[in-house]
């Protein structure tokens, strides 16, 4: 019997989107929608954006009387391809690539390539 090969643990590498940010979906089923990004999954280099690529799973009730667990079909996003999606700047308010530059405090940011204003708003 062969054996199947291990995944590759090691450091998760950084994506150009970050939790908060909103994106457009580029292609797709859901191409064209606009979305806050949930949760960036950088060791899958895959994103979950709200109310795009929406899957049903069919759930048991499963828990105690006090955290019960709705049973029935539930609806959420399921992860996409980060390289689907591009970041919308907050600026300019259209979607840009990604550029990042450092800061004289020695700070990384990231920045927009269409208007040349920073997209990380602290």
């Amino acid at each position: 019997m062969r054996r199947q090969p291990e995944k590759k643990r090691g450091t998760p590498k950084s994506l150009f989107v970050h939790k908060g940010d909103q994106v457009v979906v580029l292609s797709g089923k859901d191409v064209g929608k606009r979305g806050k990004v949930l949760r960036a999954l950088p060791r899958e280099n895959k994103v979950i954006v709200e109310g795009v690529n929406i899957v049903k799973r069919h759930q048991k009730p499963r828990g105690q009387v006090i955290t019960k667990i709705q049973a029935g079909i539930i609806e959420k996003p399921a992860p996409i391809w980060a390289s689907k999606v591009m970041v919308i700047c907050p600026g300019c308010d259209e979607p840009s690539r990604v550029q990042h530059r450092f800061l004289e405090s020695g700070e990384k940011v990231r920045w927009c390539r269409a208007c040349n204003s920073p997209i990380d708003q602290k």
